[in-house]
């Protein structure tokens, strides 16, 4: 009898694998952390390795750390930071050259080069729902056929080929057998149209990316192979369906339950990611957010809306590995809840530049309104507020372009457990912040996926109601006080942009 769902939660700083029964609990869970590279300013690296290892040790360990019988798992869902390039051999499957990651920067003088077109760059928005950005995949691809010796020839020769993590993953499991990825992934490329749901020439051609690279493009919820025999450390999963892969953004837009169009989600992980169902219609933004497939599911599309913040949860971690203010995580917020605000500053963590809606790659990291006066617990004050400041700025540009007001903002990830910070980020979008039980939204949300592709799960409705709500938040501040703090932060953020030149 199959009595399990097991997720591969790919992130930024580390992989996981959570496996979860028939009503979304937690079974058992490991979880592997690996190095971040950064060989300059404003570039960020991981070994393609790292990531495949760190995510197969994470799998070998849920079964050999826990009574659990590998023939009681029914499915296997992916879900992976989304715009990270990797390329590889398709012959050996060695990559040549470090994924770039989503955060990394290195290309965007050729974004500048980019939008100095300007039939190009609305071409871009109209067709991908994206804005240019060196965030998304596209120029990071083009960045390596452009400085890897050989590459370009390579790619050419069909002898090379790209994908994101969850590309990556799905192909090394399959033992070379699966080239694929979803329609949530490709969107976050800059090459898919997502309207018309495939790649497309046109950009491919602007920015001489051989089509032939890339791996097809398949719904978020099927079966797209078995675990093959002989994959390092998983061997006796041999024959396992690989039902499900999605980004992690909408993996946490599904997890939460949000089925229906206008329901919305923010998760607080490595980055700040507001994402709104918008249901069968994409919603064309006017605010600098952009817009994609959400999921592909039983032969129909969902699209989303949503807004990005580069450093939310990794400002706490900055905080803690490299400042040494505090020692732990939860130190933040106990610091924090000492200090009744952050005694007039404010923190602006562009340390990658600012995403929407400002779209500013030169902005860099501010902390403004310092007076001796300032202490440790009004800095980490100040940086709990930056994350729900920056969320603010989301919500209300996505408020102008759907004309949609919500009625509750659920939440999860990482930062998500802050009481302080939640009741922050209630009282500056003066609406209900709903937490649930399960926080790990982004890994369940692949394994709702992968379950319902193998009728492990029936229907949406027998999961919608599974979600089980741990505390809500609602909105005490004053409107008077909830302006005044929120007009100093955009203050502040005037003075972060374009503090690099261009």
């Amino acid at each position: 009898m199959k009595k399990y769902v097991m997720a591969l939660d790919q992130g930024t700083t580390s992989s996981r694998a959570i496996l979860f029964d028939k009503n979304g609990k937690i079974c058992a869970k490991a979880q592997h952390e690996f190095t971040q590279i950064y060989p300059q300013a404003g570039w960020v690296e991981h070994s393609p390795m790292s990531i495949l290892f760190s995510q197969l040790q994470s799998a070998t360990e849920v079964f050999a750390s826990n009574d659990i019988s590998v023939d009681e798992l029914a499915a296997i869902g992916i879900t992976n930071q989304r715009e990270t390039t990797l390329i590889w051999e398709k012959a050996t499957g060695k990559p040549i050259y470090n994924a770039i990651v989503w955060q990394c920067r290195r290309t965007a003088d050729i974004c500048e080069e980019i939008k100095k077109d300007k039939e190009l760059t609305q071409y871009i928005k109209d067709h991908t729902g994206l804005v240019v950005d060196a965030y998304f995949s596209a120029t990071k691809i083009k960045w390596i056929l452009d400085n890897v010796e050989g590459a370009r020839e390579m790619a050419e020769r069909g002898e090379l080929l790209f994908g994101t993590v969850d590309t990556w993953l799905v192909w090394n499991l399959t033992g070379g057998k699966a080239h694929v990825t979803d329609y949530s992934n490709a969107s976050r490329t800059m090459l898919f149209d997502v309207d018309k749901l495939c790649w497309d020439e046109y950009l491919c051609k602007k920015l001489d990316i051989p089509m032939n690279i890339l791996p097809e493009v398949k719904p978020s919820s099927m079966v797209y192979g078995e675990v093959a025999s002989g994959v390092m450390g998983l061997e006796e999963l041999a024959g396992v369906p690989i039902a499900s892969a999605i980004g992690d953004q909408p993996a946490a837009l599904f997890g939460q339950g949000c089925f229906n169009p206008g329901q919305a989600k923010n998760t607080y992980g490595t980055g700040c990611f507001l994402l709104m169902n918008t249901g069968d219609k994409r919603v064309v933004s006017n605010h600098n957010l952009v817009t994609g497939v959400a999921w592909g599911l039983d032969g129909k599309i969902t699209y989303d809306i949503e807004g990005s913040a580069f450093n939310a949860g990794s400002v706490i971690k900055w905080l803690r590995d490299d400042l040494h203010i505090i020692d732990t995580a939860p130190r933040c917020d106990e610091l924090a809840e000492t200090v009744k605000d952050a005694n007039g500053i404010y923190f602006v963590p562009a340390f990658t530049g600012l995403g929407a809606p400002y779209w500013d790659m030169y902005a860099r990291g501010t902390i403004v309104g310092i007076t001796r006066g300032v202490n440790q617990a009004h800095i980490c004050r100040s940086v709990l507020e930056s994350i729900a400041y920056q969320m603010t700025d989301l919500l209300e540009a996505m408020k102008q372009d759907s004309d949609i007001d919500l009625y509750e903002l659920r939440v999860d990830g990482g930062a998500s457990v802050s009481d302080i910070m939640m009741q922050i980020q209630s009282d500056m979008i003066r609406t209900p912040v709903n937490r649930p039980k399960m926080v790990e939204t982004t890994a369940i949300g692949a394994a709702y996926l992968a379950g319902l592709a193998v009728g492990f799960w029936d229907s949406t409705d027998e999961i919608a109601k599974i979600r089980q709500v741990d505390k809500l938040f609602e909105p005490k501040m004053a409107i008077e006080d909830r302006n005044r703090y929120y007009n100093g932060w955009l203050r502040a953020v005037d003075r972060s942009r374009n503090w690099i030149e261009k």
